[in-house]
């Protein structure tokens, strides 16, 4: 027996002989947009008729507009699962999907894919693994590195229009709060918001003129994202209102960041940050992420009050679901001394993969030394350059502008608000000292980290090194070990030692750093 709908059209969808394809069932999911009917092998998305303002569904005419930008806005990350517009011909009681004759409607056709693999899916069953995140943040990344930018006459990523959105959140959540609390918390946020746009007004345009307002996703939350044989796919972007996807990129990084943090994971929300700025560069962005946090905190606080109001059921998950996006915007408003971690050690000490345990431990950002020297003159991450001991990228002129350079990234961070771990190798007193200067000027904690291993050990990992961005040889850890200069009694009070061939480093270190 078919589905029932509201709408006729939808209920004899439902039927298997409405399909050119052989159909056994028919499921129908509903949004407040769209149907959605999975027929096995095909999923078909039809849009509602429907005029909310900021989505207009209202014409037919409009309708296909917004089927045929649906896959052409999907196939930039998904082109095998978004496959063509139909029109939906026949009559009411007997439709044809892809029929010829007059048009009833149109409809996406996608490539159905398995259901109960959405990440949204895996984090609440506690499947989200780590490679999951590791290819989000490197698709992610990839993605924004490749789509257009805003031009010069767009409209897109100005900052009044930026405020406009995230001041609409305190229009539509005040009138509906009830709680004394509730009422002052959001208070407290949006007096936050009026002086964090004053400040970052400027920056926000100039992020506009350097080319960061992209044409992304728009609707990038973990269920929009799901596994097929193992790898991670993006699909229904924003099709509806451009204003909702030409954003700043890191506003998109800010969305899954706070998805990732209401639902507990908060290791892998820094993760994934951490990896994305890896691959993009984009550390300058890092001044406007709180801004973006708590703007994408609100956006999913409002949408748990607005299902709460429209719910006659005395179920109080929306309520706790509000709460628990408004304390994470309240979170990011508030401001706490930062650590400048520097890491001190030969190649091969570990010092890469215990300031990456580090980071996302205590949600600071990793910058790598290796990564950053090769973009900086404009080499591949991953590429081995070959370049011998004190020549190539490995002069001490680059080496001393690699440094320059980390203290730019590291002064940004900081005064963001965010705590950052330098992964170089600081093996000479002028580099800390530069360092040491930075703490103070930003007023943050200087802890630098004195990663050991035994020189057997240094060598063992640097022959089995591989698809590292380090072009660290042997050659390369007998010169440091000759060249070296010691940390001196005075650098000691900032010393915390790290031995990576012990068991119990990790959690010895975290115990210090919490104090």
């Amino acid at each position: 027996m078919p589905l029932k709908s509201a709408c006729p059209l939808i209920t004899a969808l439902t039927s298997a002989e409405a399909y050119q394809h052989p159909v056994k069932s028919v499921s129908l999911v509903e949004t407040h947009i769209s149907w959605v009917l999975l027929t096995g092998d095909y999923a078909y998305k039809i849009k509602k008729p429907v005029n909310f303002g900021f989505l207009d569904f209202s014409t037919l005419d409009k309708r296909a507009f917004f089927c045929h930008e649906e896959i052409r806005l999907n196939q930039r990350f998904s082109p095998d699962l978004y496959l063509e517009v139909v029109a939906i011909t026949g009559t009411l009681d007997k439709p044809q999907m892809g029929g010829s004759g007059d048009v009833l409607d149109y409809a996406v056709k996608m490539l159905q894919f398995p259901g109960g693999q959405t990440l949204s899916e895996r984090a609440e069953q506690g499947q989200l693994a780590v490679d999951e995140i590791d290819q989000l943040a490197k698709s992610v990344a990839d993605f924004h590195l490749t789509i257009g930018n805003a031009t010069e006459i767009s409209a897109y990523g100005q900052s009044t229009e930026i405020k406009y959105w995230f001041d609409e959140n305190f229009t539509q959540i005040n009138p509906i709060l009830i709680e004394a609390k509730h009422k002052t918390q959001l208070q407290k946020i949006q007096l936050w918001g009026d002086h964090e746009w004053s400040n970052k007004a400027d920056l926000m345009q100039l992020r506009r003129e350097q080319g960061y307002i992209r044409d992304c996703h728009g609707d990038l939350h973990l269920s929009n994202i799901t596994l097929i044989n193992n790898k991670v796919r993006l699909f229904d972007c924003i099709e509806f209102n451009p204003m909702f996807r030409w954003i700043d990129v890191i506003s998109e990084v800010a969305f899954l960041m706070i998805d990732l943090l209401h639902l507990g994971y908060e290791n892998y929300a820094h993760r994934f940050l951490n990896h994305y700025l890896q691959v993009t560069g984009d550390y300058k962005s890092v001044a406007l992420l709180r801004y973006y946090l708590v703007y994408r905190a609100l956006v999913f606080a409002k949408i748990a009050l607005l299902r709460d109001t429209q719910l006659s059921n005395t179920d109080d998950s929306n309520k706790l679901r509000y709460s628990s996006f408004a304390n994470l915007a309240e979170r990011y408003t508030e401001v706490t001394t930062p650590k400048l971690i520097i890491t001190h050690g030969f190649s091969g000490s570990g010092k890469s993969t215990f300031s990456q345990k580090l980071a996302e431990k205590i949600g600071a950002l990793q910058i790598r030394s290796d990564i950053e020297r090769k973009r900086l003159f404009c080499h591949q991450a991953t590429k081995n350059e070959d370049s011998k001991v004190g020549a190539g990228l490995y002069t001490p002129q680059i080496t001393q502008e690699l440094y320059r350079y980390l203290a730019q990234c590291g002064k940004t961070i900081m005064l963001a608000g965010f705590s950052v771990i330098i992964d170089a190798s600081f093996l000479k007193r002028e580099q800390r000292d530069q360092f040491q200067q930075l703490a103070i000027e930003c007023n943050a904690q200087l802890i630098i980290l004195d990663v050991q291993a035994s020189n057997e050990e240094l060598c063992r990992r640097i022959v089995n090194r591989q698809n590292d961005s380090s072009e660290a040889t042997i050659d390369v850890l007998h010169h440091q070990l000759q060249s070296v200069e010691p940390l001196s009694i005075e650098e000691h009070p900032y010393v915390i030692a790290i031995d990576t061939e012990a068991n119990n480093t990790f959690e010895t270190l975290i115990g210090q750093l919490i104090k």
